[in-house]
């Protein structure tokens, strides 16, 4: 284990020293979640355009408990597993760049859990209708998690296991989402 840490470092001080004063607000930008609303406002009329309404509140539903569970799971696993944020690691002062810090502890990301999260769930019900937009989407949530080890708040590891979390997750709520839609689709049918 002491391996893969050391080994995590070493890639987390290469990634975050990619940066440069000129591109940090940059960075901190892409890492905000108010940036991105108008990208979630086209998100919600894709859904809108392509679900009955019922369906939509019912995918609304799945979105907003799906994205709660993956954020409060990466706080219990942050509390649980108590590894320090690169930010806050004594072993790497004066080696990283630090831009901003967050909370004490960081395994795993709640950023890149949720940022993933949203993308699985909406490439799951929108690639049929979009065929390119599970490309964009998963190349928006490698950019959000990418910002958090830029930044200088959250290793490698962390983000790969918020991302796989978020994949997961994202997974099992467009599954439920979907056979609900099925269900909702296959009653009305049989009502008219």
């Amino acid at each position: 284990m002491y391996e893969i840490i050391q080994e995590d470092q070493q890639a987390f001080l290469i990634l975050n020293n990619w940066g440069s004063q000129p591109f940090d607000q940059f960075w901190i930008m892409v890492s905000e979640t108010w940036i991105w609303v108008p990208l979630y406002g086209i998100f919600l009329y894709l859904l809108y355009k392509n679900f009955k309404l019922k369906s939509l509140v019912f995918i609304l539903i799945f979105i907003g408990l799906g994205v709660t569970l993956s954020d409060q799971l990466a706080g219990i696993f942050k509390t649980g597993i108590g590894r320090f944020r690169p930010c806050h690691d004594p072993a790497l002062d004066h080696m990283m760049r630090e831009v901003k810090c967050g909370g004490q502890f960081g395994f795993y990301s709640s950023h890149a859990s949720n940022t993933f999260f949203i993308v699985t769930f909406l490439s799951r019900l929108l690639y049929r209708k979009y065929k390119f937009l599970p490309y964009f989407l998963f190349f928006w949530a490698i950019v959000v998690s990418y910002s958090r080890i830029y930044l200088g708040v959250h290793f490698p590891l962390d983000i790969l296991m918020g991302s796989a979390m978020g994949f997961l997750l994202g997974g099992l709520f467009s599954t439920f989402a979907l056979k609900v839609i099925h269900k909702q689709n296959k009653d009305d049918s049989v009502k008219g």
